[in-house]
C-alpha cells in the first residue's frame, strides 16, 4: 500500500514540474523573439524616417525655384558739351558690356543745336552698371524706367511649347500608319495647322528671350541750349494760323499740279474742236430737203373767219 502511494506522489510531482518547465520554456521564446523583433521594428522606422526625406528631397529637386524674367526698359535725356563725343562714349559703354546699339537718329534745331537719339541693346546682368555709365555723360534732365516681370508668360509658353511638340509627334506617327488616302489628307492638314502653331509659340519665345535677355535704353543727347521739348504740346493760336497757312499753301499745290497736268489734254480737246468746226464740218456735203412725192395733192388753204380781212383785200 505505501508503494502505491510513492508511486502516485512521485507521479503527480513529476507532471507538476513538467508542466512548470513547459511554462517557462514558452515565457522565454516569447521574451526572446519580442527582444529578436525589436531590432527589426528599429530599422523599419528609420527607413520609412529616411524615405520620408528622400521623397522630400526629390520633391524639392522636381520643383526648383525659377529665376525671374524681367523685362527692362529706361529713357535717359541728357545735356552734354560735345554730342559726338558722349555719342562715341555711350557707343563704347554699350559695346563693352556685350550690347550693340539698336537705333540711330540725330538732328538740328532751327538755333543749330544738335541732337541725338540712340537705342541701345545691353545685357540685363549689365544694366544697372550702364546706366549709371551713361548718366554721368553730362546733365541729367529726365529719367525713367520700367521693369515688366514676365515670369509666368514665359512658363506658360514654354509648357505649350512642349505639349505642341509632342502632339505633332503623334500626329506624324499617325500619318506613318495610315493606310487610307482621305486618313493622310486630313493627317496632313491637321500637322501643318499644329505646325503652325509650334512655330508661332517658337517665336513668341524668342521675342520673350530678346527682351528679357537684353534691356533697353533709349539716350537722348542734347547739346548746350538745345533742350528737349517741353511735356505740353498743346499748340496755340500762332500754331493753328501756321498750320492753316501751310495748310493753304499746299492746296494751291495741288491745284496747279492738277491743273499742268490736264492742261495737255485741255488743250489738245481745244484744237480737236477747231478743226472740226473751221476745217471738217464746212466740208462735209450738207444734206436737200426731200421733194414731193408725185401725185400728192396740193393742201387746201384755211377758210378765213368771219369778218377777218380776205387777204389781198384793201378796206
Amino acid at each position: 500500500m505505501r508503494t502505491s502511494r510513492q508511486v502516485r506522489v512521485l507521479a503527480g510531482v513529476l507532471l507538476a514540474a513538467s508542466l512548470g518547465l513547459a511554462g517557462c520554456s514558452e515565457s522565454g521564446g516569447d521574451s526572446k523573439s519580442s527582444y529578436a523583433d525589436a531590432p527589426t521594428a528599429a530599422p523599419t522606422a528609420a527607413q520609412g524616417a529616411g524615405g520620408g526625406a528622400a521623397e522630400d528631397g526629390k520633391s524639392a529637386r522636381r520643383s526648383p525655384r525659377l529665376a525671374p524674367s524681367v523685362i527692362r526698359t529706361a529713357s535717359l535725356e541728357v545735356e552734354v558739351r560735345d554730342v559726338p563725343g558722349a555719342l562715341a562714349k555711350a557707343r563704347q559703354v554699350t559695346e563693352d558690356a556685350g550690347g550693340y546699339v539698336g537705333e540711330e537718329s540725330t538732328d538740328r534745331d532751327d538755333d543749330g543745336g544738335e541732337r541725338t537719339r540712340v537705342v541701345l541693346r545691353v545685357p540685363s546682368e549689365r544694366y544697372a552698371e550702364v546706366l549709371g555709365s551713361l548718366q554721368g555723360t553730362g546733365k541729367l534732365l529726365r529719367r525713367t524706367a520700367r521693369a515688366q516681370d514676365v515670369t509666368d508668360q514665359v512658363v506658360d509658353v514654354d509648357s505649350r511649347i512642349k505639349s505642341q511638340r509632342a502632339s505633332v509627334a503623334r500626329v506624324r506617327e499617325l500619318m506613318d500608319r495610315a493606310e487610307k488616302l482621305t486618313d493622310v489628307v486630313a493627317l496632313e492638314g491637321e500637322l501643318s495647322s499644329r505646325e503652325a502653331d509650334l512655330e508661332a509659340l517658337l517665336a513668341q519665345q524668342a521675342s520673350l528671350k530678346d527682351r528679357t535677355g537684353l534691356a533697353t535704353i533709349t539716350l537722348s543727347l542734347a547739346g548746350k541750349g538745345a533742350h528737349p521739348a517741353a511735356d505740353d504740346d498743346t499748340p496755340g493760336f500762332l500754331d493753328a494760323l501756321s498750320g492753316g497757312w501751310h495748310a493753304f499753301l499746299t492746296m494751291l499745290r495741288w491745284i496747279a499740279l492738277v491743273v499742268g497736268a490736264v492742261l495737255p489734254f485741255a488743250a489738245l480737246l481745244a484744237l480737236l474742236v477747231f478743226l472740226w468746226h473751221r476745217v471738217v464740218r464746212p466740208r462735209l456735203p450738207r444734206r436737200q430737203a426731200p421733194a414731193p412725192l408725185p401725185g400728192s395733192l396740193p393742201r387746201a388753204r384755211p377758210v378765213p373767219e368771219s369778218g377777218a380781212p380776205v387777204s389781198g383785200e384793201h378796206k
